[in-house]
């Protein structure tokens, strides 16, 4: 087999920088996210103003996840060391459930918060408004971003408890094909 026609032991650049940006900006989310709740709601303007952050850097996560998915989908991620099938089978259920609730969480939020009756911003702009208020369809959406929440939880401490049997178990070089700077062995 030929360099160029052998597989990438590596993500592409962009594949890396777009996992660590979405990785960073998850983890900003959680902790901002379980803290605005604890933000009064008298008077309004903190917590809005709270929300409102959380929102726009939800609607991000959504983008960089297209561009994620649509970069995936053209480049192939390389082929995974030997494994067990069961740990072959964990690894690709996991990626599947991260990349559902990624797009799931901006998706119910934004959706909520279209149904909310308040105006939906994306860092200070206000996006057009295409929906009436409807409270109960703001609550379905508030309970399948929290249920989504978990799910993501779940998945993110499933997909770092293997990354760490990797790096430190198996020392397979799994890990470091994700890693902004090294080379995979």
């Amino acid at each position: 087999m030929s360099p160029s026609s052998a597989p990438a032991s590596r993500y592409t650049g962009v594949a890396i920088a777009l996992h660590w940006i979405v990785a960073l900006l998850v983890v900003g989310q959680f902790a901002w996210g379980w803290w605005m709740q604890e933000i009064p709601k008298v008077p309004p303007g903190p917590r809005a103003e709270a929300f409102n952050l959380h929102k726009s850097f939800g609607l991000a996560i959504f983008v960089l996840m297209v561009v994620r998915l649509g970069w995936r989908l053209r480049h192939p991620p390389p082929p995974l060391p030997p494994m067990p099938a069961w740990q072959r089978q964990a690894a690709h259920a996991t990626h599947a459930l991260l990349y559902v609730a990624l797009f799931t969480l901006p998706v119910a939020g934004y959706l909520g918060s279209a149904w909310s009756g308040y105006p939906v911003k994306f860092f200070g702009v206000v996006l057009p408004s295409w929906s009436a208020r409807d409270p109960a369809l703001k609550e379905l959406m508030s309970t399948v971003h929290l249920a989504a929440s978990w799910v993501l939880l779940a998945a993110l401490v499933a997909h770092l408890a293997g990354a760490a049997k990797h790096a430190l178990v198996d020392r397979d070089g799994l890990v470091r094909r994700m890693l902004p700077v090294g080379r995979a062995g």
